[in-house]
């Protein structure tokens, strides 16, 4: 059982909450004081990666991914993978698969793939290599779905014949993401037309906001329910996530970690690319952003420094993006859900985490 100020659907009380897998109670106590704050577990719909460890790497790459997100309040995510060779992308699949079947001890529930290319534009590729991207099939995608469960994928879905894959993609459960996108606003009013449920990390990789183009961001400030943003504070000027909060009823954080995260500056992998950490972000050779070091509790700190009431914040990168898969068994704080919870202390820093009711240690590498 713990105690503290808790975080409920219905608002905020101080009292205590019984668990064990799943949560047994939520019991109110007027008198309690303590100054521990509970609060969901944190989903993370967009990982490639921590503690030197690739997600493209394959074999129980996911496991030790999802063991060090855990150490940060990161209760379930999404192992993301890279535009790569066929043989690469079916190697990091049939990695991730035992992981998500079943759990590994002290780690982030991993709830299937979300698939970042291969099917984008060449026109805004980001960290994505060029010689590996590919025009999508359904054949394909289906391939891919049977290794791993793929839940959420980037298409540029203006690229010739993507358009019309969208209501397939949704009748297996995939929820698209328009990313990595040289599309007009048209072509993201299309897309959403055509079922495309959100934007793979809003402004980056897509065609910016013009006055006369309004572009991808444009449609997704002007349309979206539902999109990604990476609250590290170097991806988005924090003006533009201001805009983007205003705009975008669910907008969500997602961190886009690398190997780098939780690791010293150096040299770290991106699938097949090479990347450098330094001043607490991860680069190309040629500076391009590749990626973040940004882990969940740390976007929580950053959306309350850019004047987020706690609460608000907590929805946007537990709520929303369970909600945003349909995982209404998690992402809050109420009888019968998993226990998937953190506890922050004062300076909202996690002090401990329960994923699906285990004690994660926080205290190892």
């Amino acid at each position: 059982m713990l105690s503290g100020r808790i975080l409920t659907p219905d608002g905020w009380i101080n009292g205590s909450i019984a668990f064990d897998q799943r949560i047994q109670h939520i019991r109110e106590n007027h008198d309690a004081h303590s100054t521990l704050t509970i609060l969901p577990g944190f989903i993370d719909l967009h990982v490639h990666g921590a503690a030197g460890v690739d997600i493209m790497q394959g074999g129980d790459a996911g496991d030790a991914v999802a063991r060090a997100h855990a150490k940060h309040g990161t209760t379930a995510m999404l192992g993301t993978t890279m535009t790569a060779t066929d043989n690469s992308i079916r190697r990091a699949l049939r990695g991730l698969a035992p992981v998500i079947a079943q759990r590994p001890t002290g780690a982030a529930r991993m709830l299937g793939v979300h698939l970042e290319g291969p099917f984008l534009s060449i026109h805004k590729l980001g960290a994505q290599p060029a010689d590996a991207v590919t025009v999508g099939s359904m054949d394909l995608v289906r391939d891919y779905h049977a290794l791993a469960p793929i839940r959420a994928m980037t298409l540029a879905t203006e690229v010739d014949g993507h358009l019309a894959l969208i209501p397939q993609l949704n009748e297996l459960g995939i929820r698209v993401q328009i990313g990595h996108s040289n599309g007009s606003y048209e072509d993201g009013v299309a897309a959403l037309k055509a079922g495309a449920a959100g934007f793979t990390h809003l402004y980056n990789g897509m065609t910016e906001l013009n006055h006369y183009r309004p572009g991808i961001v444009g449609a997704a400030l002007a349309h979206a329910e539902y999109a990604e943003i990476i609250p590290d504070l170097q991806h988005v000027a924090p003006g533009a996530i201001h805009a983007a909060l205003r705009a975008i009823p669910r907008l969500y954080g997602v961190t886009d970690a690398t190997s780098a995260t939780g690791m010293p500056d150096g040299e770290y992998g991106l699938g097949s690319q090479r990347v450098y950490k330094c001043l607490g972000c991860v680069r190309l050779a040629t500076g391009s952003l590749a990626g973040s070091v940004l882990t969940m509790d740390q976007a929580l700190r950053n959306f309350v420094g850019l004047g987020l009431e706690l609460a608000d914040a907590s929805n946007r990168l537990s709520l929303y993006p369970a909600d945003y898969l349909g995982e209404h068994e998690r992402g809050r704080l109420t009888q019968g859900a998993w226990a998937d919870i953190v506890v922050l202390n004062a300076e909202l820093q996690p002090v401990a985490v329960f994923v699906e009711g285990e004690a994660i240690d926080l205290t190892t590498n």
